[in-house]
Order: structure tokens, then C-alpha cells, then sequence
């Protein structure tokens, strides 16, 4: 290992999960193993870069940055835009490249990709904002199966997304959703136990090593796991190893590493899941850089499956400053 290799960790940036990057951020920082030394770049909403307070030019934070830290979730930080400019000057980096985060950042791409691979997932149809009238509504209430789930096409931690039992819902929620984003996602409203499950690159000796599938239990009684109940612990509860049959967990982290495969993923990522009773095992969408703050996902999973934070930041370092 480099002796003081300085590791820049981004967070913030113009995304609508600005929040949650400042946080996960913290928690790089935090927890970064010596002989790492941390520096903090900080990403305005704007997009402006900052160093020490003082905004900087890109090419001037990164100056004396041995890796990056990819901490950012969202627009900006999972589409590939902030992988091109790190690439740009040269800086290694943590995550995926920037054709595969731009892949699994689109949801609608991420979705054609799935079922090619013959990777089950909910029943969709894709509409762009200059086809929206009420006339187009009325004719996807009856058409599509309903209740459906209204999902902007790029975006995560649930922003955005809203179930529609009425055509009065489907029209707000399309409405809501093309807030966020040009198009969006329709789908079939699958009702089942929310899991899932994180990958992690060359990790125990395995060229996809999966962790324990986690159950998460909404505590809100709402349709879907919204962002207020993601990053409240009293309002869900999570599980890891979940309640699932042998068969479902060996599934669900079959699944997750050839989703991370087939997308092109790098270092690690978080494959998210429905199970329904009587159907099986349903992908929904996969997360290049899943949180990981005091609530989030992927440390609990890390914990349960006998690894912890240091551990995982020095193995994505390592791999980012290999090129691996």
C-alpha cells in the first residue's frame, strides 16, 4: 500500500441527493484506515468545487489527489458526468467507468439490458415529456396494468416515485416525476417483500463477491420505500441476513452479481428487489453508489457479512489506484 496516499472525497453536488452525499461523504472520511489521508472536495448544488471553503477549479482540487472517493449519489455523480472529468486529468477513482454508470443511471437502458439477460423484472412502458397529454393518460390507465409505479428515468433514494391506483394519480405522478427527469418510467406495481443485496469486485477471493441479501421492513405502511423512511431508522427496520428461503437468497445474490456483470459495473454496487409470494424474484434497479451513511444499506450488509467500513474503503481504493 502507498504510504500517505491522499484519497479526495467527493460529496455534495447538483443532484436532489445532495443530502445524503454530504453523509455518506462524512462517512469516508470518517473511516478511512491509515495510512490514507483524507481530503475533503466539496460539490456545491451548483456544481462549483470546493477546497478548505474556497471553490476551485476542478483541475486545481484535484492537484496532489492520489485516488478519489466517488461519494456523490445521483445526477452528476452516478451518470458518468463527474467519471469524465476524472478521467479528464487522469485521477483514479472509485466506482464504475463512465459508460456503465451512464448505463445504470438510466433507468429505461439499465431495464432493456435486464430482460435481454433474462433477468425478471416488472412489467414497464417508457413516456417522454412531449408525449404527456390527459388523452395519453387515460389510454395507459386502461392499457397498463394497474396500480402502477411512476419512476423518473434517472435519479435514486426514491425521489420522485409515486404509485398510481386512479387516473387522477397517474396524472400527478407523471406530472411529479417529469420534475425530475425528460422521461419516465411506468411499472407494474409488484407487491412483496422489499430486499436487497450488494457486490463487491475481487473481494475474498472471489471476481464478484455478493453480501448477505437484506430484508427491509417499511415501518410507514406506504405503498414503496420512500426516501423519508430510507434515512429515518424508526421508520423501517432492516435485516441481513433477510427472512428468505434458500432458494430466494441464492437467487437474489445470483442475481445482483450478473446484473453488476451484464451492466458493466466496477468496484461494487447494490441491486434492489421485490419478492413475491407466489411470482419469485423480481429486479428492480441497481445502484452504482449506494449509500452509506448511519442508515444506509451496504455498511449493515458489510457487518453482517463479517467485513466493515475500513475494510471495504481500503479494497475500493485499492482497486481504483490498480485499475482493477
Amino acid at each position: 500500500m502507498p504510504h500517505n496516499t491522499i484519497v479526495g472525497v467527493l460529496r455534495g453536488g447538483p443532484s436532489s441527493e445532495y443530502d445524503v452525499s454530504l453523509k455518506t461523504g462524512a462517512t469516508v472520511l470518517r473511516n478511512l484506515p491509515e495510512p490514507y489521508v483524507p481530503a475533503d472536495i466539496f460539490i456545491s448544488k451548483d456544481g462549483d468545487w470546493h477546497v478548505a471553503g474556497i471553490a476551485r477549479a476542478p483541475e486545481r482540487a484535484l492537484k496532489g489527489i492520489d485516488v478519489v472517493f466517488n461519494a456523490l449519489h445521483g445526477e452528476y455523480g452516478e451518470d458518468g458526468k463527474v467519471q469524465q472529468i476524472l478521467e479528464g486529468f487522469a485521477v483514479p477513482y472509485t466506482g464504475s467507468g463512465v459508460l456503465s454508470s451512464a448505463l445504470a443511471m438510466n433507468k429505461i437502458l439499465a431495464k432493456k439490458t435486464f430482460v435481454n439477460n433474462g433477468i425478471k423484472t416488472p412489467y414497464h412502458m417508457t413516456v417522454r415529456r412531449e408525449q404527456m397529454n390527459p388523452s395519453l393518460a387515460r389510454e395507459i390507465f386502461m392499457s397498463f396494468p394497474q396500480p402502477s409505479v411512476i419512476k423518473p428515468a434517472s435519479g435514486g433514494s426514491s425521489i420522485g416515485v409515486t404509485v398510481a391506483y386512479t387516473i387522477d394519480d397517474l396524472i400527478e405522478s407523471l406530472n411529479n416525476a417529469f420534475l425530475y427527469s425528460d422521461s419516465v418510467l411506468i411499472e407494474e406495481y409488484i407487491s412483496g417483500r422489499e430486499a436487497t443485496c450488494g457486490v463487491i469486485d475481487n473481494f475474498r477471493e472471489q471476481k464478484i463477491y455478493s453480501l448477505m441479501p437484506t430484508e427491509i421492513l417499511d415501518k410507514t405502511n406506504s405503498d414503496i420505500w420512500g426516501y423519508d423512511s430510507k434515512y429515518s431508522q424508526d421508520l423501517h427496520e432492516i435485516r441481513t441476513p433477510g427472512n428468505f428461503s434458500s432458494d430466494e437468497k441464492s437467487q437474489i445474490q445470483a442475481i445482483a452479481k450478473l446484473t453488476h456483470d451484464v451492466l458493466g459495473l466496477r468496484h461494487y454496487s447494490r441491486a434492489d428487489f421485490i419478492i413475491h409470494p407466489k411470482r419469485g424474484v423480481y429486479l428492480l434497479e441497481v445502484n452504482t453508489l449506494p449509500g452509506l451513511t448511519e442508515t444506509s444499506l451496504f455498511p449493515h450488509a458489510l457487518e453482517a457479512s463479517g467485513s466493515n467500513l475500513p475494510e471495504f474503503f481500503d479494497h475500493a481504493i485499492q482497486l481504483a489506484l490498480n485499475k482493477i
